[in-house]
């Protein structure tokens, strides 16, 4: 009993520590029931879109609801409240600078609509499909690195929101999910040059029809929200003179996310169709040709006699 009356007499006497105390409880005891109100919509809801923006909606509302808490029981426990918050969100602001930015960048991520979990961007060099954006990192799924064109890595990455704020973010996908992407052919001199355009024009017309279509209406969206000039979105074709060959330069627009297997297709019809000319047409390579080879004249005899 004594023990108990010492402690309760410690505790009247240290009413700050136990202000701290019961504030420490009610923090774990909101993240605990955020982490199982999470778990349980896991569990709940089988369409994935609406699962992962539920969660991120619980997610957001447990930590206001953490804010309002601490503003609400601090103001009405602590005397001089507006000196102290001025004070701890000093020394806060100070030490933990690099995680308020990264979360000061998750808020500026949602409300501007900077990317979103599906969007393919490049941000900080790195490349990749965000699959997730939480309230301090962005991760990504990485493409490129050590394999060629767009294909994933298998790497995923975390990287910091604040990078948001510290230099240009590459979107591939918002509003225009479109690029322009070219190909290089290499024609050899004395080829049937009108030919050679036509197939290629055909081509690219018939392969490249179904985002042409809906290349425009995306096109007439972006058009009208930004001030930008209007774009040719049909195939185009651009020749070129070389040295050693008639270079054709075909520019199109492509799915960003199909941009290896259209360049491929269109590099295989085409490989097929001047194939099928009947020799109207020939492919190019680097080749070295030699005009005259010299006269030598060697003495055998006089080599002999030294």
């Amino acid at each position: 009993m004594a023990d108990l009356e010492y402690f309760k007499e410690w505790m009247l006497g240290n009413a700050q520590l136990w202000i701290v105390i019961k504030y420490v409880i009610i923090l774990v005891s909101v993240l605990l029931a955020i982490q199982l109100l999470r778990r349980y919509l896991k569990r709940k809801i089988s369409n994935s879109v609406i699962r992962y923006k539920t969660q991120k909606g619980i997610e957001v509302l447990g930590y206001l609801l953490l804010v309002v808490l601490t503003i609400t029981y601090f103001s009405g426990a602590i005397k001089d409240f507006t000196i102290i918050v001025g004070l701890f969100t000093a020394g806060i602001a100070f030490t933990l600078q690099e995680l308020i930015l990264s979360i000061a960048g998750s808020i500026y991520i949602f409300l501007v609509q900077v990317y979103k979990p599906g969007d393919r961007i490049e941000i900080n060099g790195i490349k990749g499909d965000v699959i997730d954006v939480d309230s301090i990192y962005t991760t990504m799924m990485e493409i490129g690195e050590w394999v060629s064109s767009d294909n994933y890595s298998g790497r995923i990455v975390k990287l910091s929101n604040a990078f948001v704020f510290k230099g240009p973010i590459y979107n591939y996908s918002q509003d225009f999910p479109f690029i322009w992407d070219e190909l290089n052919v290499p024609i050899r001199y004395g080829s049937d040059m009108d030919l050679a355009k036509s197939i290629v024009v055909k081509i690219a017309t018939e392969t490249l029809s179904d985002y042409v279509v809906n290349s425009k209406t995306e096109w007439e969206s972006v058009v009208s929200k930004y001030y930008i000039e209007d774009a040719q979105l049909d195939p185009t074709l651009a020749i070129s003179l070389t040295d050693n060959w008639i270079q054709f330069n075909l520019r199109y627009i492509v799915d960003f996310k199909k941009r290896r297997i259209t360049k491929h297709l269109l590099y295989d019809k085409i490989r097929t169709a001047i194939e099928n000319s009947e020799g109207k047409i020939t492919l190019a390579s680097s080749t070295l040709e030699i005009i005259k080879i010299p006269n030598l004249k060697v003495d055998l005899n006089d080599d002999k006699t030294r």
